[in-house]
């Protein structure tokens, strides 16, 4: 979330965004409550409106 979001607004999001794709819990509730971390992630990009593109996250190159 942080390098999608930032660090600071990825720590709201995922303390207040209510998902109701996952029954009305925040992120960090949905974590505490053993749910995947993949489902999670892509709730909150169907609410915040991620591209496809950006929802595997930033490309890293390799270290040679």
């Amino acid at each position: 979330m942080d390098d999608e979001f930032g660090a600071g607004y990825s720590r709201v999001l995922a303390n207040q965004l209510v998902l109701a794709a996952l029954g009305g819990k925040t992120p960090t509730v949905a974590l505490a409550d053993g749910l995947a971390p993949k489902a999670i992630w892509l709730a909150v990009c169907d609410m915040q409106d991620v591209p496809l593109e950006r929802r595997l996250g930033r490309d890293i190159a390799p270290k040679k």
